[in-house]
């Protein structure tokens, strides 16, 4: 399905029933990497599944940046009417989720898994790969990693979804930065995951589901 929102057109794919969750991806996914996710969720929730801007279905534009990618969320969560969502957001989409929750009251639970505030909060050696990949490719999505976010307190301090903080502990985002988020946000809880990486309990994996599940509904 196609959303117009906020001048693009948004793909996402809805399944389940219940109470919304909006499920978003990392940069240079799609929505197929929360298949299993969103299957094993269905029962509880109706989940949107949504490519950002410039990635899978959706439209591309000539620049990338988080803000507008936030909007369009905020838009997306406005043109279908959803109240009382659950925003999760994993890496990329964590970061998107942050930006959408300070400025989106729908939003009443948020999960971000291997989000961070500024370019400097992923690992060096990620940070060295994006830079020679983009000196290559020059991609828009390579560019966004190495000059963005730049989320201050003032953006985590606006947030009053209930939030839960996910990383692995051996994310690609330095721990420090980690903890910051969940610092800044009132009340937030954080989790660091024994043993996992970035992705590895997110892309195409169950166990996701089940963190979600249980800090909603707990």
């Amino acid at each position: 399905m196609l959303a117009h929102v906020n001048g693009i057109d948004l793909y996402y794919e809805m399944t389940g029933e219940g109470r919304p969750l909006v499920m978003v991806h990392g940069n240079g996914e799609d929505h197929t990497i929360f298949n299993e996710a969103a299957e094993a969720l269905r029962d509880r929730f109706t989940c949107y599944c949504v490519d950002s801007r410039c990635h899978g279905q959706s439209s591309a534009t000539d620049e990338l940046h988080y803000d507008d990618m936030a909007e369009d969320m905020v838009r997306f969560l406005e043109a279908l009417d959803l109240r009382d969502a659950v925003f999760y957001g994993f890496s990329d989409g964590g970061i998107v989720g942050l930006l959408a929750a300070a400025r989106c009251s729908r939003i009443t639970d948020l999960i971000v898994s291997g989000a961070n505030l500024t370019p400097d909060g992923v690992k060096l050696g990620l940070r060295l790969l994006i830079r020679a990949m983009y000196a290559f490719k020059k991609d828009p999505k390579l560019a966004l990693m190495l000059n963005e976010p730049n989320i201050g307190e003032d953006v985590l301090g606006r947030i009053r979804a209930r939030t839960l903080v996910l990383a692995g502990s051996k994310d690609l985002v330095r721990e420090a930065q980690t903890r910051r988020i969940a610092a800044g946000i009132p009340g937030a809880k954080l989790q660091i995951l024994k043993g996992e990486g970035h992705g590895s309990y997110i892309v195409h994996k169950t166990k996701i589901a089940g963190l979600i599940r249980d800090f909603v509904t707990g």
